[in-house]
């Protein structure tokens, strides 16, 4: 350990993002930065204008003749298959064929010299159609009789309706959970460049470069190999770019090709917004049987999700909110349902959390309602139900998977103790008791979320090092930037392996060229996974040059060791370069690909039990709010946050992260509202109608700290754990404070059951509620 300290970016110290400098200036390359060959076009799509209908037909005469358009790509004009569905089900074409499905879906491309001309056209098009009834959301899908999209998901353990039965005290409640737009600041993106016979490259924005090459593939009609996918960096992700970029690489790819000229789609905001998912709304409905004491003796529950039109990943989506509808607790016996609704809506998609925080937040309901009814405080309720561990009996989830690292207990109650809690919630209770305008709430939330992708063949991931002869080092692997730091991350662990400084090494970008069949940067899972590829790959070199050197010096494998900047030999201490440069004199293989699986992990969906969580990441935050009686306004006073990464591999790109999800999460149940008119068009599709946090709704006061005495139970790399999801759940405890602070126009006699996002609107409305019953 004494080694490390002496080495610039070795694993566990504090490194800047390798891009932070290009960032803040302006030098950070994105797709729309690459230089454009001369003869590149420009795409854009003309899509529905209403939310359901049988397409009779498409009138593309103007557009055709439109100044500047060179080609209009239509469902006729696929040459391979006409579906991008991730999951195989053959249920979303790039281009419909018999039946509009949501107000905004793509019915062409249009092909231009420039991307106005193209935007200008694809307006000029006539869509003839027979108009059919609509369903935008999941109670008017169900009582309109629509399908599922996807198989749904039961988890069951216990026996229910009995524990249910005999619990002294039970209650239902509905929740309604809004959805929310992942508004990165690079919106979606492809440029495509024909290469020579089946050949064709694309560089785009996406999180899962393979998946993109093999829908290019799908519906081009060729093999996986002639599609090559390149991702530099990406402004944003957070799920969006898992599988909704699969329509932009496939549209710029086939005109790329069609044409052999290089072709670039960049969609608007608007149009961004308007055609591609978002985080699934829900609602779920609960009946949960409860003791004196709050301890909740039986679960049952039903998850309904507006999945929109196809079924992209909304089986995963909703399977996890159902492993995360218990979120810290126990349930003795419990019954989980999803159903995953078809709606005349965009195919919602992955959002960081991927459903876990929809199941989260409605633990944290029943909870509270609990606390409510019995009139607890809520941290009372929820130390009272927390997991326990074998001994107790009170540590199976309910998909029968044993939570052995449990560390919830400690995590709440140093975080209570640091943020003086129980004193704080005292004065708030007697400042609320004087009446006035203002009213103050405050919550303490935990979170225990589960690391590992749900579809067990996605936890692998492949590296490739060269090392060259000069001893610098080039470095790729299967995951994506998207501004997390996971190249920076990576990049450590190698450092950490050669005992080399951070700058020797090359970070490259992702390409399906030298890693092949990489799974999604998604599931907080790009760290865990390839950062224990790329250690593969640097131990199966280090293990050559130990061998060469043992030999070359003659001396004993054992005394040949990596130190900082060197490598010890017996007696000697060679540099680095120096060792480097013998080996490939002596003819030693210097590159290694290396690979990852995840152990230890399986899933039996049908069953509902399994493994499918490698471990566990938990945390807690505590919020203090302020509303406005008058007005439904609110803000956010103070958050503490205690997260737990394990041992970190960058504290402060971790702290980073664990600040980023609070203030996602607090946006999604507070100012995020996505809202459809009575025609189906999303009218919140702009920035100047979709609200997200800004600088100045962050806490007043915000303290962040990690739980430095954690150490991964598992064999994760370094004893890290994953950090991008999990702490998305903290800013729960703003909606929980906000529901307090209402609560107390009526002296907190009544539970206010807010819905999400709770905007100042729903918190007026509320409070007008309650403080007229109190009357």
């Amino acid at each position: 350990m004494k080694h490390q300290s002496n080495i610039r970016g070795a694993v566990h110290q504090d490194r800047q993002h390798d891009s932070a400098i290009k960032h803040v200036r302006g030098l950070a390359e994105y797709t729309d930065d690459i230089a454009e060959p001369a003869g590149t076009l420009h795409a854009y799509l003309g899509v529905s204008s209403v939310a359901h209908a049988t397409l009779k037909g498409i009138d593309l005469s103007a557009v055709r003749v439109a100044p500047g358009v060179i080609d209009v790509l239509t469902a006729a004009d696929i040459p391979g298959h006409n579906d991008i569905s991730p999951t195989g089900r053959g249920d979303e074409p790039v281009f419909p064929t018999e039946k509009i499905e949501f107000h905004g879906q793509p019915l062409f491309a249009v092909i231009a010299e420039t991307r106005d001309a193209a935007r200008r056209a694809a307006a000029l098009a006539k869509v003839e159609t027979d108009v059919l009834p609509h369903a935008l959301d999941p109670i008017a899908a169900q009582a309109a009789g629509y399908p599922l999209v996807t198989d749904p998901l039961k988890l069951e353990r216990g026996e229910v309706g009995t524990a249910m039965a005999s619990a002294p005290h039970r209650l239902q409640g509905r929740l309604v959970v809004g959805g929310q737009d992942h508004m990165y600041l690079e919106g979606q993106i492809a440029f495509a460049l024909p290469g020579e016979d089946e050949d064709v490259i694309v560089h785009c924005s996406t999180q899962h470069p393979s998946e993109a090459q093999h829908m290019v593939a799908h519906v081009l009609g060729l093999p996986s190999n002639a599609v090559v996918v390149n991702v530099r960096r990406m402004g944003g992700g957070f799920g969006g770019k898992e599988s909704q970029m699969n329509l932009f690489a496939v549209v710029a790819a086939m005109a790329a090709k069609r044409l052999n000229r290089p072709v670039k789609i960049r969609p608007d905001r608007d149009q961004d917004m308007t055609a591609t998912g978002k985080r699934h709304d829900f609602v779920i409905d609960y009946d949960v049987g409860f003791d004196g004491a709050g301890r909740i003796r039986a679960v049952d529950g039903s998850f309904a999700a507006r999945c929109g039109w196809s079924s992209d990943l909304s089986g995963p989506v909703t399977d996890r909110a159902l492993f995360h509808a218990d979120n810290a607790y126990f349930y003795p016996h419990v019954r989980l349902q999803s159903r995953p609704l078809k709606t005349n809506t965009v195919s919602n998609t992955a959002f960081r959390g991927f459903g876990g925080p929809q199941g989260v937040v409605a633990a944290e309901r029943m909870i509270e309602e609990i606390a409510y009814a019995l009139g607890k405080d809520p941290l009372e309720v929820r130390k009272a139900n927390f997991y326990g561990d074998a001994e107790d009996g009170r540590n199976l989830t309910p998909y029968h998977q044993e939570v052995t690292d449990n560390i919830i207990g400690r995590v709440v109650s140093e975080l209570e103790e640091s943020c003086g809690y129980q004193q704080r919630r005292r004065d708030i209770l007697a400042f609320n008791a004087e009446g006035g305008v203002l009213r103050k709430g405050i919550a303490l939330t935990p979170v225990k979320f589960g690391i590992s992708f749900t579809a067990t063949h996605y936890n692998q991931a492949g590296a490739l090092i060269h090392v060259y002869s000069d001893g610098s080092v080039h470095l790729n692997h299967g995951g994506t930037e998207m501004g997390q730091g996971l190249n920076t991350k990576v990049a450590q662990v190698v450092a950490d392996a050669f005992q080399i400084d951070f700058e020797r090494i090359k970070i490259t970008r992702t390409t399906t060229e030298k890693v092949p069949n990489t799974s999604a940067t998604a599931a907080s899972s790009g760290s865990d996974l390839n950062g224990m590829a790329a250690l593969d790959a640097a131990e199966q070199i280090k293990t050559r040059l130990v061998a060469f050197a043992a030999g070359h010096w003659g001396v004993r494998p054992e005394e040949v060791r990596f130190v900082p900047g060197h490598v010890q030999v017996g007696a000697q201490l060679l540099s680095w370069e120096q060792v480097i440069k013998a080996a490939y004199m002596a003819r030693v293989h210097l590159s290694a690909a290396g690979f990852y699986k995840t152990p230890d992990i399986h899933w039996d969906r049908a069953a509902g039990k399994g493994r499918p969580f490698y471990y566990y990441a938990y945390g807690a935050s505590c919020s203090e709010v302020t509303i406005d009686t008058l007005t439904g306004e609110y803000r956010v006073e103070r958050t503490d946050i205690l997260h737990d990464v394990g041992r970190s591999l960058n504290p402060v790109l971790d702290r980073g992260q664990v600040e980023g999800a609070f203030v996602q999460g607090m946006g999604w149940l507070t100012t995020e509202e996505l809202w459809w008119d009575q025609k189906g068009a999303l009218r919140t599709h702009a920035p100047s109608t979709y609200k997200i946090p800004l600088a100045s709704d962050r806490p007043r006061v915000f303290n962040v700290s990690l739980a430095e005495w954690s150490e991964n139970r598992e064999r994760t790399i370094k004893r890290s754990k994953a950090v991008g999801e999990p702490p998305f759940m903290l800013g729960i405890s703003v909606f929980e404070a906000l529901s307090m602070a209402v609560a107390s126009v009526a002296d907190y006699r009544e539970f206010p059951r807010l819905d999400a996002p709770a905007t100042p609107e729903r918190v007026l409305l509320a409070v007008e509620r309650l403080a007229g019953r109190a009357a």
